[in-house]
């Protein structure tokens, strides 16, 4: 949803500038002096990898700061001990930096307010609102009641404030069991939001913390910490995904019982979705256990890990959910057009390079034997900035097989018996014969070249239809290429009717025996580069060595994505 509002910049001009539904209401609560100032945080839970969807939030709630002149806090939200990993608090903090969200000194983790929160819940037990409850989960489940009948009143809840105090020390004091005992807010089991009947806010367990080690035994739960640490921390605007809407009552109520000065406002948008992709971190895991694929960074998932180490690009990123806009409508977006958005932020800024994915040897036989002749090559067509390299040139090259055809169909315009074609960067070649092995399979395409039609030379005399590209065979860098296509059989869907995922048995090709011309050389991880007319190509840091260069296809060069008009 958005909205057009004018903006004069001068006297004399006046713009059109969008803004989402969300700035509309901060710059309202500015005008209306509700706040002073903006303060955004990204608050997710360690408990595993951060995926596309987070992207969205995180740059929203950093954009907003940035754009009000506000502050930005990065906190975790670990009040569960039993999923959270310190594994998973560096990866999410490496995350967010590499979108380019900069939270400097301001990373908070909520257990560094776990006192506050206490005496908070010892707040609520002295005002009345909060009683110490031994009904077991699946009794509070049932007293709860449902969507359409109200729920029935905890037989605890008449507890004095004075046992209450006590039971709530001795929860702390570990005297007991998990699951024996929880602190619920005392607010109304009638309620026709269910979220208000009164719900869990403390619970027992006995657990040791990433943070905080072995100091507590009962933890609080999300719906009483969130409030409270946007609170401690001074957030003005905490904004939510959808689903927490039905829990802004729950959120309005901690603070204000808590009497805050300055209450924070909870505002929800849709998420991001994305078409035929597996975000949920139960499938994830269970692909991961079983091997199908090498890690939460696997370049075919879509975790924020996984996107970097395939190649793509904080800037595409970001441009990808400009495009999906804010909204409070739950929308899909089509994985097509993230790529898009990775083509079009990478065609101006990488090198293009010649490389052979199935190769099959060309030998010139005119060609004078060890001789070697450097050839200019241009970095980028589009981008003269980017400068050039050189090639060398020689005898015998390698092709990509499909550029040899000996019965080629129509409209072919590459090698076949007496065809001439244009080697990229060098001279015309015309095919004269070819080797065959005993299985009937190529091996050897011979051709001769016309030394008068070397590139730059100005030669006009005849034209042809077809360019290849190749590489060096004394000179040119053995590698290994990855190649992927969706985890999830899009033809399918994503869910098979037992639940299980759709997996796509062709996700993964992976090639040993590819040459790449010897400029590559040096190349380190996560650089990347555009293969002629096989793609965008990454070096992939997790398996690449000295000795042998991995590559992850990042994506393919051509799209049938267009952006609507």
């Amino acid at each position: 949803m958005e909205n057009e509002v004018k903006v004069d910049h001068t006297e004399e001009t006046t713009e059109k500038v969008s803004k989402n539904f969300i700035e509309l209401e901060i710059e309202k609560d500015l005008a209306e002096g509700v706040y002073d100032t903006v303060h955004t945080r990204f608050p997710p839970e360690p408990n595993g990898y951060l995926h596309i969807g987070h992207a969205k939030s995180i740059i929203l709630n950093y954009g907003l700061a940035q754009k009000y002149g506000g502050k930005f806090n990065m906190r975790f939200d670990d009040t569960n001990p039993t999923k959270e990993k310190t594994e998973f608090v560096e990866s999410i903090k490496q995350d967010i930096a590499w979108l380019g969200a900069d939270w400097e000194d301001r990373l908070f983790f909520a257990s560094d307010y776990f006192d506050q929160m206490y005496e908070g819940a010892v707040k609520l037990i002295k005002k009345g609102k909060a009683y110490v409850s031994d009904l077991s989960a699946e009794e509070i489940r049932e007293y709860r009641g449902t969507l359409t009948e109200p729920g029935k009143k905890d037989p605890y809840s008449d507890r004095s404030i004075e046992e209450n105090l006590d039971l709530f020390e001795r929860m702390k004091n570990g005297e007991f069991e998990d699951g024996s005992k929880v602190l619920r807010a005392k607010i109304d089991m009638a309620s026709p939001n269910i979220n208000m009947r009164d719900p869990i806010i403390y619970r027992v367990a006995h657990m040791h913390h990433h943070n905080t080690g072995d100091k507590w035994c009962i933890y609080p739960m999300y719906d009483f910490a969130h409030p409270i640490e946007d609170a401690i921390e001074g957030i003005t605007h905490s904004i939510c995904t959808l689903e927490f809407e039905d829990h802004r009552p729950l959120y309005d109520w901690v603070v204000r019982e808590l009497e805050y000065p300055h209450p924070p406002r909870q505002i929800e948008f849709a998420k991001m979705y994305l078409t035929n992709v597996v975000t949920g971190k139960r499938y994830i895991k269970k692909l991961v256990e079983d091997g199908i694929v090498d890690g939460w960074d696997d370049p075919r998932l879509v975790s924020i890990a996984a996107l970097r180490r395939r190649g793509f690009t904080p800037e595409s990123i970001r441009k990808f959910v400009e495009l999906c806009g804010i909204s409070k409508a739950n929308a899909s977006a089509d994985y097509a057009m993230l790529e898009y958005c990775l083509r079009d932020d990478l065609k101006l800024k990488k090198s293009r390079m010649m490389a052979v994915l199935d190769p099959i040897k060309l030998v010139i036989d005119n060609y004078p034997e060890g001789q070697t002749e450097m050839l200019p090559a241009a970095n980028n067509m589009e981008n003269p900035e980017l400068g050039e390299h050189e090639v060398p040139f020689e005898r015998e090259l390698y092709i990509e097989r499909d550029d040899f055809m000996e019965e080629p169909p129509k409209k072919y315009f590459r090698l076949f018996p007496g065809n001439e074609v244009r080697l990229m960067h060098a001279y015309f070649v015309k095919c004269v014969g070819f080797e065959k092995d005993e299985n009937g399979k190529v091996t050897v395409v011979h051709c001769t070249y016309d030394p008068a039609t070397k590139a730059g030379s100005g030669f006009s005399e005849r034209k042809v239809k077809g360019t290849i590209h190749w590489v060096p065979v004394h000179s040119a860098i053995k590698v290994k290429t990855r190649l992927y296509e969706n985890i999830i059989d899009e033809e399918k869907g994503v869910y098979n009717e037992d639940g299980s995922l759709n997996l796509n048995p062709n996700s993964l090709t992976e090639l040993d025996n590819c040459y790449v011309e010897p400029a590559i050389r040096g190349a380190k991880a996560y650089d990347s580069f555009q293969f002629v007319r096989n793609g965008f190509f990454c070096v992939d840091y997790k398996d690449s060595t000295d000795e042998e260069l991995v590559f992850n296809r990042i994506v393919s060069l051509k799209s049938s994505f267009k952006l609507p008009k």
